[in-house]
């Protein structure tokens, strides 16, 4: 969640992230549980306004895949309320979570799923790398 607030900024250095997804290079996956986070955390970081036109844009792309998983892993202890993503990621197959959150580390020692969880930065280059 924290990485689409902080590429979402035009004043950030992750920007380019937010902007390849409205290219459509990569496929954002997201369930209903998660589109509600997003408005929520957004609303009351920036604003109302400003979280309904993101989430009207996320909705809107063709690039966006919309889930809604019905087993629930519960990978996560530390912070119950990230497993919606963890769950959505592995029903769509996902290639990666994209995120700055440290609970998401215990998913690097689970044998099944798998479930590959990188930073922004990282993923910000691979998406150079994609764009070239």
């Amino acid at each position: 969640m924290n990485s689409l607030i902080i590429a979402v900024s035009s004043r950030s250095l992750y920007h380019k992230v937010w902007q390849s997804f409205l290219n459509g290079h990569y496929t954002l996956c997201v369930s209903n549980d998660i589109v509600e986070e997003y408005y929520e955390v957004i609303a009351r970081n920036i604003n109302p306004r400003v979280a309904e036109a993101i989430v009207y844009t996320i909705l809107s792309r063709e690039n966006v895949k919309r889930l809604d998983p019905h087993y629930r892993f519960h990978l996560i202890c530390s912070d119950e309320d990230d497993n919606k993503f963890v769950d959505c990621a592995i029903a769509a197959n996902a290639r990666y979570i994209v995120t700055e959150d440290r609970h998401f580390d215990v998913l690097k020692q689970v044998k099944f799923p798998v479930v590959d969880v990188i930073g922004i930065e990282d993923f910000a280059r691979q998406l150079e790398v994609l764009e070239r």
